[in-house]
């Protein structure tokens, strides 16, 4: 048993280590560490679908900095724990993630905060199966495999709709591969369903023929969150706004000009065109402060994991939330009268 964790904290070793050096913090040279600590330098981590996934393609935030001597460096990752891992070791400064993800990385102590929350979009995640799947409700995937990115934002889903169809956790056999190998599995049919996000979930769709089970429409708000390490937001407060602002600029914009971002987004992440703006289009785009009825939604979600065993202890969501961009309670402002 010694040598297993022996072996389990060398590999965490070498995963951190990975980590850091993919996002930069080896890579940028012998002066990087210095522009970093002085605010010249901004490490944003994305993924393939969501604000900051079209804040770069659009370029607009990078054009700002840049005139105020910061660079933007962008690092690109498969799903939200794996983003979240790298701020984890320090290797980004500022990232977006689906709802579940910042639940995990605060039950491991990640210093992070929420700085900004998206609007709700339940209808850009499903439970998918192949197109001839016997597979026809919730309840039939008692006993089946199903495919999902463990911690990321559709892990919520998942545990909401099994609840619902009157099933627990254990009644399924969860399979935990990121969507590139988890669209593997699905093709192959070595998984029985797939529970994922757009734009994955679009492009099974559009390219696989698979079929919806259910969306999270019902089960989940489905929020993006825009997150920062505890100590960047804490020393750069000011920089944390003006991502913020060109965050809401852009859900505006793309709000209004579905064709242009899907062609935009789709060259960038080497996706269908098509398949692009259907994920768009699914539902509409905002950032909001965190407010009481938004920390109450990550509360719940973060309760109801600690209940089935998914995280070590009991966490407070609130404590995580940044005073910079925060809308104060009730009692908060009663306190201040």
């Amino acid at each position: 048993m010694l040598g297993f964790f022996k072996r389990k904290r060398l590999i965490s070793m070498v995963i951190a280590l990975s980590i850091s050096l993919l996002a930069g913090g080896v890579l940028g040279g012998c002066n990087a560490g210095a522009s970093e600590a002085d605010g010249k330098v901004v490490r944003i981590g994305y993924q393939k679908f969501g604000t900051l996934s079209i804040l770069k393609a659009r370029g607009t935030l990078d054009k700002r900095l840049k005139s105020k001597g910061i660079k933007v460096e962008w690092v690109q990752f498969p799903a939200g724990p794996q983003l979240l891992e790298a701020m984890n070791v320090g290797s980004i400064d500022i990232g977006h993630t689906g709802n579940t993800p910042p639940i995990f990385a605060q039950a491991a102590k990640t210093p992070l905060v929420y700085v900004g929350a998206g609007a709700p979009k339940p209808e850009n995640e499903a439970i998918v199966v192949p197109k001839d799947s016997t597979i026809k409700s919730v309840k039939d995937l008692k006993g089946k495999k199903v495919a999902l990115n463990k911690g990321s934002n559709v892990h919520d889903l998942l545990l909401q709709v099994l609840n619902k169809a009157g099933l627990e956790y254990k009644d399924i056999q969860p399979v935990y591969l990121p969507p590139a190998d988890a669209r593997a599995a699905f093709t192959r049919k070595s998984v029985d369903a797939w529970v994922i996000w757009d734009p994955y979930y679009s492009a099974a769709e559009k390219e696989l023929g698979a079929r919806t089970i259910t969306d999270g429409r019902g089960y989940t708000t489905n929020r993006e969150f825009i997150l920062a390490s505890e100590t960047y937001a804490k020393e750069h407060g000011d920089i944390v706004r003006i991502i913020l602002d060109e965050v809401k600029k852009t859900t505006d914009w793309f709000n209004q000009h579905p064709d242009d971002t899907a062609k935009l987004l789709a060259k960038q992440i080497g996706m269908d065109v098509g398949a692009v703006k259907k994920a768009i289009t699914r539902s509409k785009y905002g950032l909001q402060p965190m407010d009481e009825s938004i920390i109450r939604e990550q509360q719940r979600i973060a309760d109801a994991f600690y209940q089935v065993g998914l995280i070590p202890e009991r966490i407070q969501v609130e404590k995580a939330v940044w005073n910079g961009n925060r809308v104060k309670t009730k009692q908060e402002r009663t306190e201040k009268r």
